[in-house]
């Protein structure tokens, strides 16, 4: 679908916890549909917060006005700001959309959504945690949340498992759960010197317990002797570095595991890295909708994943080979070595942020409009 300007320009806000130069899903979610809604003929602003407060408090980048207002308390990921809330009823927004559901954050845009009386709707971006209290207490805190997601024209999940998830929340109605999917969009390489290297095996997430690289590492212990060339590429940052640098190596693994970070919008680097991959493995304990995921998938790259949460969606649609149990290395490291000696055959068809972005859209403006 073709952008089509609206009259006048709706002014869209997307209130989101955190945002560029940060790197993670929900940053990345935001950052590939707010510039593709400013195209469409949005008005588009983006509110977030800075723990540091160290980024500037208003900027415009790719058409996109930013506004980041401080949040407390610093270094924890469960932080608040009652500054979103000024900054929500201080304009005649048109249409509030509030991203994830993990922090104070979008209670606060919603609270004053409401009482201005501004369409808003709120995309769940549900993810993981290290900690096993805070996965515990996760559906009492969706419950609490419930009343205030009620009043929002639309909830958005970024995957069937998600719509399944919220669905059974008492008061939620699947009716009124729309599922977007995450897209893809990373450039494919016509040079010659990227060459696919099937001992390369990519694990990218940032660094915490949940996200599993821990057994990829564990599966290089098992594919040594059949891949005597094999490396583990570990992409990302965060606090289990160390932990993990400790596994492996007790595996007897130190020399064929590589942990470093990539800028997540230097696209250029990503799309070289996943593209030389043999495989790229998620055994994250829970994703909703793993971009990593569709990005290796849409460039051609075999994909091996814990199959639950949402990446049992990307099994079930034959985009992905499932392990059952990721704890299990020599379930991981057979399934590794099947796709090396013959990937399977994927669909085409992969989700888009263009796609993304058109269905927004629509939404937006049936909203607008009143119907």
């Amino acid at each position: 679908m073709d952008p089509r300007p609206l009259k006048p320009e709706p002014r869209l806000l997307l209130v989101t916890p955190r945002y560029a130069p940060l790197t993670g899903g929900v940053e990345t979610h935001v950052r590939e549909i707010a510039s593709r809604l400013a195209n469409r003929g949005f008005r588009v602003s983006v509110l977030t917060t800075d723990l540091d407060g160290t980024l500037p408090p208003v900027d415009v980048a790719r058409n996109v006005e930013l506004i980041r207002v401080r949040a407390y308390p610093k270094g924890r990921d469960y932080y608040w700001s009652p500054d979103v809330y000024r900054v929500v009823a201080s304009r005649d927004w048109d249409i509030i959309h509030c991203q994830g559901i993990h922090t104070f954050i979008p209670v606060f845009a919603m609270i004053a959504a409401i009482r201005r009386r501004t369409p808003f709707f709120l995309t769940f971006h549900t993810g993981g945690h290290s900690s096993r209290l805070r996965e515990a207490i996760r559906r009492w805190q969706w419950l609490l949340l419930a009343p205030l997601l009620r009043r929002a024209v639309r909830l958005i999940a970024v995957s069937e498992f998600e719509e399944r998830l919220f669905a059974s929340v008492p008061g939620l109605s699947k009716r009124r759960i729309v599922v977007i999917p995450n897209g893809a969009d990373l450039p494919h390489h016509e040079d010659p010197a990227v060459v696919v290297d099937r001992n390369l095996i990519v694990s990218s997430g940032r660094l915490e317990r949940y996200k599993g690289h821990q057994h990829a590492i564990a599966a290089m212990a098992r594919l040594v002797d059949r891949l005597p060339d094999v490396h583990l590429r570990i992409v990302g940052s965060g606090p289990y570095r160390t932990a993990l640098e400790t596994t492996a190596e007790r595996l007897g693994v130190s020399d064929r595991v590589t942990i470093a970070s990539i800028d997540s919008t230097d696209r250029e680097a990503v799309a070289r890295l996943l593209g030389r991959a043999g495989v790229v493995v998620l055994l994250s304990d829970y994703e909703a909708h793993a971009i990593a995921a569709i990005e290796a998938i849409a460039l051609g790259r075999p994909v091996v994943v814990a199959d639950s949460t949402g990446l049992h969606d990307l099994v079930q649609a034959g985009l992905a080979r499932g392990v059952s149990s990721a704890d299990d290395s020599g379930e991981v490291a057979d399934a590794i070595y099947a796709e090396i000696q013959s990937p399977t055959p994927r669909p085409t068809s992969i989700p888009t942020w263009d796609d993304a972005a058109a269905r927004l859209a629509e939404l937006y403006e049936r909203a607008i409009a009143g119907t």
